[in-house]
């Protein structure tokens, strides 16, 4: 079981990135998929999730509005895509696979590398 994202990198203020979270290894038709991220010297911390049959979608509060997690079931693939990104956005990024619905990372149990994105003022 492997989850691998990918697409970070360096923006400025107000840019755009799309993070994308490649799962092989076993269908993940019945998982949720998270993305957390975390920044340095603090937890790590939910970001969202998608219910990767229904597709319904949860956010954190900090960023409701500009973020949007989506799936491609044909390649078996999560995005996050990240708009009007702040500083505060910076961190490293993590895909993650759960059972359930939950905002816990101790509740997911597939965990991809993390990609960097750093947000520049």
């Amino acid at each position: 079981v492997q989850l691998q994202a990918f697409g970070g990198g360096l923006v400025q203020a107000g840019d755009s990135l799309r993070l994308s979270c490649a799962a092989s290894g076993r269908t993940f038709s019945s998982y949720v998929m998270g993305w957390f991220r975390q920044a340095p010297g603090k937890e790590r911390e939910f970001v969202a999730a998608i219910i990767w049959s229904g597709g319904g979608s949860y956010y954190a509060d900090s960023v409701k509005g500009r973020f949007t997690v989506s799936r491609d079931n044909a390649k078996n693939t999560v995005y996050l895509q990240m708009n009007s990104l702040k500083p505060e956005d910076t961190a490293v990024y993590y895909c993650a696979a759960a059972t359930r619905i939950t905002r816990n990372k101790s509740d997911y149990t597939y965990w991809g590398q993390g990609t960097l994105v750093t947000v520049s003022s």
